[in-house]
């Protein structure tokens, strides 16, 4: 019964070079569970809170795919032209019931299948996931789209290549799973193999740490090719210490008035409709302070990401170090590597070799 807090996986810089393992695609999506008795069904997220008043559309594509009584773990995601597109996923929480079916119509979700917890009376947490996987195959051979099984391969050089190409479509890297291990709640025993690549970003602004104490941010920025600094997300996670030492670094730098600054606008309320630029209100908590210092924009910070969403940075990057070898001026988009596209239904034709 519901809830069930979803196994995890902790990251790891590679691929690993020996173990009985299971490597499968990371999607990009939400985290979901599937919760069937016979006409009910309910979809958990990875908080335990319900998501199935956000996609309506997928129920009867489960109802038709999934066993008549089974849990089943697995991913909601939106596809747009060929390709996962995350933006549009997050935009169907919404509070408003006639938005949802609005969305729901415009924008329907898949689902993709990746593990077994339980069918019939079966509980399958304990069992291998060698076994559980057989038992997923099995269950899900009648399923169409947009229900899916995930690819999976032992093959490491596959694993390899899907590493690689999958990239293209949206995807986040690899997960990997020891075949021999039981499912876990809650617990980072399984293993994930991300993309991380390097990238010179302008330091315009940062704001405090949620204590008061220190930097707990430092806002980025990358001119495009008509020479505008957009703001392209956040470089975050210090140490205590750090977030001390990054405050007297950042003086020299520090601006009274925002008069000449290239994100001077945003400190106007109408300038946050897209919810885009430093000072917005968060999608995910409103109450949450936003507030931002400007800094004069001559640092450039080297920082660590994993992929571009839209032109931004798809999560929090890790600050590596200054470059005052580099003139903010340089710091493009150019720079960035852009994956060889791929379409989706690439990867669902995808088999072990």
């Amino acid at each position: 019964m519901p809830p069930v807090k979803p196994m995890l996986a902790k990251p790891i810089p590679a691929i690993p070079a020996d173990g009985d393992l299971l490597f499968e695609p990371k999607w990009d999506g939400f985290r979901a569970i599937v919760f069937r008795d016979g006409d009910e069904i309910e979809l958990g997220s990875r908080n335990e809170r319900p998501l199935t008043r956000y996609f309506p559309e997928i129920l009867p594509d489960l109802a038709r795919s999934l066993p008549h009584r089974c849990v089943v773990d697995g991913e909601l995601i939106l596809a747009t032209d060929g390709r996962l597109n995350f933006d549009g996923l997050q935009q169907r929480i919404h509070p408003a019931a006639s938005r949802v079916e609005m969305l729901a119509e415009k924008t329907p979700a898949s689902f993709v299948a990746f593990d077994l917890l339980a069918e019939g009376d079966d509980d399958l947490t304990g069992r291998p996931l060698a076994e559980r996987r057989e038992r997923l195959e099995t269950a899900l051979e009648g399923a169409t789209p947009p229900v899916h099984l995930t690819p999976a391969t032992k093959n490491r050089v596959l694993a390899q290549e899907w590493f690689e190409r999958f990239e293209g479509a949206g995807l986040d890297g690899l997960i990997v799973k020891p075949l021999a291990d039981p499912y876990v709640e809650n617990k980072r025993v399984q293993l994930k193999v991300k993309h991380v690549r390097t990238a010179d970003a302008v330091v315009a602004g940062y704001r405090m740490h949620k204590d008061g104490q220190g930097v707990g941010s430092l806002l980025l920025g990358l001119h495009d090719g008509d020479g505008i600094l957009n703001h392209v997300g956040v470089a975050a996670s210090f140490t205590a210490k750090r977030r001390a030492e990054l405050l007297d670094e950042l003086a020299p730098y520090r601006i009274e008035a925002l008069d000449g600054h290239p994100w001077a606008h945003w400190a106007r309320a109408e300038a946050h409709s897209s919810g885009r630029k430093p000072g917005g209100l968060s999608r995910w908590n409103a109450n949450k302070d936003l507030s931002w210092e400007p800094l004069r924009c001559d640092l450039v910070a080297e920082v660590k990401y994993q992929s571009m969403l839209n032109g931004r940075f798809r999560a929090t990057t890790r600050w590596i170090t200054w470059r005052p070898d580099r003139t903010p001026e340089s710091c493009g988009y150019d720079q960035l590597e852009e994956p060889t596209p791929v379409l989706l239904d690439e990867i669902f034709e995808s088999s072990d070799r």
